[in-house]
């Protein structure tokens, strides 16, 4: 029988009970219900510690304190804390094994603008250094590194970025370290991030990194559409990742699936695998749906994606690599996709030519292989899809089946371009390029789906319930 409030959460009742002026403050109640990977022993607020929900008083402190000292609990059945409502101004703060954060629905995290509250990262080792200063990286909001059973959620709460801060000092070249990103956990496993609503990030949104065993569910992102590198999901060297429910607004890819960055990726080699992305809605003017790259070193392999809507967004599905990169992207399945409103249905480039410094072995060649297309219509589309592989390293095994991109009226002349790739296809209009041939009703149904189950998808959820007492 779970308990319903902690030890820490008693003496504060007794404090109101017995105590003097200050003691006989109103506490309130919030009953809490939500389903979760672990429910929680133990529970506490972050008022207790003297956080301040006003806008205005900076609670970085009060938030780590309420994590350092609630972590004796870790092992006693795990502790949640609480954020009621209100607009908690604060900086970077770290997380601990076996630890819930749940948002109120009317709970706002608002990321400080003061940056000496966030502490500055080495520079990812897949990646040898930042992604916009070649120094190291600001530490995400909410951050987390070899942990255990951590999950982020909340009755639909806000974690607000006030990214136009940071958006500003990137146009402005005045950025020294890399920007945060809203959440992180590195080098951790069993990971629930579900029901919030993230706002404005610095960059990207959610990262997790060396990491498995994730749920990601019930997310909205929210970020102007020419915001600077705000990817909403990005699965880094992670295996065993679920993606399901999300619906996202962003400056940059929604989804972008990573493995480290040229020969640092390479080096590290650790890939993305057994990735799910299910019920997922994009617009992105300018970027992709799902992304697979252009940090692809360390390998991806295995991704499944279904029941996927991108509206007014640039290209449905992007595989973004480029001589130098080596490593593979492999093995990628997606189907029952409607795309409204795209510059490309489909992309893939072999040129993308940045890196992350003049190192990179030119001998280190992708292998792009097994990709495969099926059960898709789309409208508005002014390319279906332009496929430009590598001279000497042809993309292989493509196949596309039952897709029928409908195009704009001024669509280009030829709807599909392609360069050293090799596949086949089948029910598709308008015709695809002479070295991806249509061979015949018959094998519309031969674009792969694979009809095992991961590991990630047997993990059920638990109905947990909690009271919360606090000032």
């Amino acid at each position: 029988m779970m308990r319903t409030t902690s030890l820490l959460a008693v003496a504060f009742l007794l404090l109101w009970a017995y105590g003097g002026a200050e003691g006989r403050k109103v506490r309130r109640l919030d009953a809490l219900e939500y389903a979760a990977m672990s429910c929680r022993a133990h529970s506490a607020s972050v008022t207790d510690y003297g956080a301040v929900g006003d806008g205005a008083t900076s609670n970085t402190k009060a938030f780590q304190a309420a994590v350092d000292q609630l972590s004796q609990f870790a092992s006693d059945g795990g502790v949640q804390l609480y954020v009621p409502a209100g607009r908690w101004l604060t900086g970077s703060f770290s997380l601990v094994s076996h630890f819930t954060l749940y948002l109120h629905r009317d709970a706002v995290l608002l990321a400080s603008q003061d940056m000496t509250e966030w502490p500055v990262l080495k520079p990812l080792p897949s990646y040898g250094r930042g992604r916009d200063a070649a120094a190291g990286r600001y530490q995400s909001l909410v951050f987390g590194t070899n942990l255990t059973d951590v999950i982020v959620t909340g009755d639909n709460g806000t974690i607000d970025g006030q990214g136009a801060f940071w958006w500003q000092k990137f146009h402005g070249g005045k950025l020294k370290y890399t920007r945060p990103y809203l959440i992180e956990f590195m080098y951790s496993d069993t990971i629930q991030i579900s029901n919030l609503t993230l706002l404005n990030s610095p960059s990207w949104n959610v990262h997790p990194v060396y990491s498995s065993n994730i749920l990601v569910q019930g997310i909205t992102i929210l970020a102007p559409v020419k915001s600077p590198n705000t990817d909403g999901i990005n699965p880094d060297s992670c295996t065993n990742v679920r993606i399901e429910d999300c619906y996202i607004v962003s400056g940059d890819d929604c989804v972008a699936v990573k493995s480290g960055w040229g020969e640092y990726g390479i080096a590290f080699g650790m890939p993305t695998q057994q990735l799910v992305i299910r019920r997922l809605t994009c617009i992105s003017p300018y970027s992709a749906t799902i992304a697979l790259g252009s940090e692809m070193s360390g390998g991806i392999r295995d991704i499944r994606a279904e029941d996927i809507v991108a509206i007014d967004t640039e290209s449905g599905i992007r595989i973004k690599t480029a001589v130098g990169r080596g490593a593979y992207v492999k093995d990628i399945y997606v189907k029952r996709m409607t795309m409204h409103t795209m510059k490309w249905a489909f992309k893939m480039d072999g040129d993308y030519k940045s890196h992350p410094d003049g190192h990179y072995d030119p001998n280190a060649l992708p292998v792009i292989q097994n990709i495969n297309y099926r059960d898709m219509v789309a409208e508005n589309v002014g390319v279906a899809a332009r496929f430009d592989g590598i001279t000497g390293d042809t993309f292989t095994g493509i196949c596309i089946a039952n897709v029928t991109p409908g195009m704009t009226a001024k669509h280009k002349k030829y709807p599909w371009t392609c360069t050293d790739v090799q596949g086949m296809t089948s029910g598709v209009t308008p015709p695809p390029c002479d070295s991806l041939p249509d061979q015949g009703p018959e094998k519309i149904t031969a674009c792969d789906f694979p009809a095992d189950t991961l590991p990630i998808d047997e993990v059920e959820l638990k109905q947990c319930s909690n009271r919360i007492n606090y000032f």
